[in-house]
């Protein structure tokens, strides 16, 4: 189980690390943003080796609030980020689709992709499913072709299940269209109400323990990250105890995953 740097939100990439060994996390997702020790190999090393937590995954600056960290040219984003990956010994990388604006980017986007892979071929590049949003009482898609990634087909992805909920979607039927490509979960929750939440799991109405009790059986072997919103916490002690119960939560279903019979 890792943590998502986001997760601790408005703390920094350090504190992310100081909670995932307090908290008792195996691993730490790396969400690459303007905080300039996300961007760092040699400061995310160091802090890795301190708290005894390494990390496991890279998401790559893909937010609004991140196309200008490193380059404004998105491809140099992820070169830069699969590097970082490769620096740290983290075997995932994650990816967005890209936004409807970026066109020359979104053209070559598949094809781009599948060369950043071959270069980088111990990596995996999982693409997350994103969700529409909601502006002046209209629903419109900001990516390009779409927010679920499934309708291209890639050879990974990541399943985000908050934003499934944002989707108003099911994340057992988008883990079923991912099949063999689901590589990574993000695990967090929503009500369903067409925003993107990121509850603590168990609090929403996503199938979050359903879903994370039937990924042996999909033989599934990546790794699971929990990325929730704790920005309203009102304390330190507020943030981890939500960070203790979906680490608790997630255990909790995991353990419970098993894989089908084998017949004789």
């Amino acid at each position: 189980m890792l943590l998502s740097s986001s997760s601790v939100f408005p703390e920094p990439t350090a504190a992310a690390f100081e909670m995932a060994a307090t908290v008792g996390y195996d691993g730490l997702e790396v969400m690459v943003w303007t905080d300039a020790v996300s961007q760092d190999a040699g400061a995310l090393k160091g802090l890795a080796d301190h708290y005894g937590v390494p990390v496991l995954s890279v998401h790559a600056p893909c937010l609004l609030v991140t196309q200008r960290v490193w380059s404004s040219d998105p491809w140099e984003r992820l070169t830069r980020a699969a590097q970082l990956a490769e620096s740290l010994g983290a075997p995932t990388v994650v990816v967005h689709p890209p936004f409807t604006w970026q066109r020359d980017y979104a053209k070559n986007f598949a094809a781009g992709l599948a060369k950043v892979r071959d270069r980088h071929p111990d990596l995996t590049f999982a693409v997350e499913n994103m969700f529409p949003v909601k502006m002046a009482g209209r629903w419109f898609v900001p990516y390009t072709p779409g927010w679920d990634p499934t309708e291209t087909g890639f050879d990974a992805y990541t399943l985000d299940l908050s934003h499934c909920a944002a989707s108003r979607i099911d994340s057992l039927d988008m883990a079923d269209k991912m099949g063999a490509g689901l590589r990574h979960v993000h695990l967090g929750d929503g009500s369903g109400e067409g925003r993107d939440e990121h509850l603590v799991p168990g609090r929403g109405n996503q199938p979050c323990a359903e879903l994370l009790r039937s990924l042996a059986a999909r033989g599934f072997t990546g790794s699971v990250a929990c990325e929730i919103n704790t920005r309203k916490a009102a304390s330190r002690a507020v943030r981890e105890a939500d960070l203790r119960e979906s680490l608790e939560f997630a255990r909790r279903h995991l353990a419970g995953s098993s894989r089908p019979a084998v017949k004789a």
